[in-house]
């Protein structure tokens, strides 16, 4: 089949990726503490100007000082049109060789990843890191958006896509105050013909969420969905991800430690879906067994798709379980 030439992207365990501003050091060994599977120390949006250095001599140290355990530990640089993203860069990567990835914000064109990439590349053999750094971007921009397919080829580095629907709104003109939540204006009005006609919300970042997850899919990487800003509501936050998971979304950002437990819940295969894969694996074999061409359980036909997935399924929750 021509979708097992695409090279699969490393497989890590990210449910949940929490966001930690490298300027407020009292958050950094709660962070590492939590149930978090990636974190990214932040020294892009979440720092002031005048903390950015600071914030990024915090994040050398934290790196090399405190025990992160078995994490996916990353850092968001600035972007590419700042004159903060080079040092930030040289900075914390020649001096962490804990850092695993580098998460890079308001990606707009391949030649933006091919930048890092090159700049990473020569630090990399210049100080003989042994660890390959990988990449995270960030969908975030309608030009990003625009170029998300072309993106997802960019670099063999690249291993996930995020998308950040914040400065995504503020970059198509969106009408919304609320990061990641629905708006009363976007749904539809039933026909005038119906009588007592009704209104039902629809979701206004669908289209642009599913354009990211199939460029992700068609490239091998993982698709991960950005922050639900209102950390007060839970029930909101558990909605959104459970949209994000129905399309194949792997994780989501938490920008609050309460929002952590809320991804895992949400992204982890719940004990039924695990007992059911392995229930068509069972069918599988039985039938091989039996020299029989069709495979079969609970009266519905299982084609090798449905196989393919519960093995996928199967493999998600043994890593959980081991992490």
């Amino acid at each position: 089949m021509s979708f097992l030439l695409i090279d699969q992207a490393r497989p890590r365990i990210h449910r949940s990726e929490l966001a930690v501003p490298g300027s407020n050091t009292a958050l950094f060994e709660k962070a590492a503490s939590s149930a978090a599977d990636v974190i990214f120390l932040d020294v892009e949006d979440a720092v002031a100007p005048d903390d950015k250095e600071q914030a990024r001599r915090n994040i050398v140290q934290a790196l090399n000082d405190i025990d992160w355990g078995r994490k996916t530990m990353m850092v968001r640089i600035n972007g590419l049109d700042t004159h903060y993203m080079y040092r930030d860069v040289i900075d914390i990567v020649e001096a962490c060789p804990r850092l695993d990835m580098l998460l890079i914000p308001k990606v707009g064109t391949p030649s933006d990843v091919y930048a890092i990439d090159m700049l990473v590349t020569q630090i990399e053999t210049a100080k003989q890191r042994q660890k390959r750094l990988g990449f995270e971007v960030l969908i975030e921009t309608a030009l990003g958006m625009a170029n998300v397919e072309a993106i997802a080829q960019s670099s063999k580095r690249l291993e996930a896509m995020s998308f950040g629907v914040a400065d995504y709104a503020a970059s198509t003109r969106a009408r919304t105050t609320v990061i990641g939540g629905v708006n009363p204006d976007y749904g539809v009005l039933t026909d005038a013909s119906e009588s007592g006609r009704d209104f039902h919300w629809a979701d206004p970042w669908h289209f642009a969420q599913n354009r990211m997850l199939v460029a992700c899919r068609a490239y091998g990487l993982r698709p991960i969905d950005g922050p639900f800003g209102d950390f007060n509501d839970p029930d909101g936050f558990r909605a959104a991800g459970k949209r994000a998971a129905v399309l194949g979304y792997e994780g989501k950002w938490a920008i609050h430690p309460s929002q952590i437990a809320l991804a895992n819940e949400v992204f982890s295969p719940s004990d039924a879906e695990v007992g059911k894969a392995r229930r068509i694996l069972a069918a599988m074999r039985d039938a091989a067994a039996a020299g029989r061409g069709a495979v079969s359980l609970d009266g519905r036909l299982i084609d090798i798709a449905s196989i393919r997935m519960a093995e996928a399924l199967i493999a998600k929750a043994d890593s959980i379980q081991a992490g």
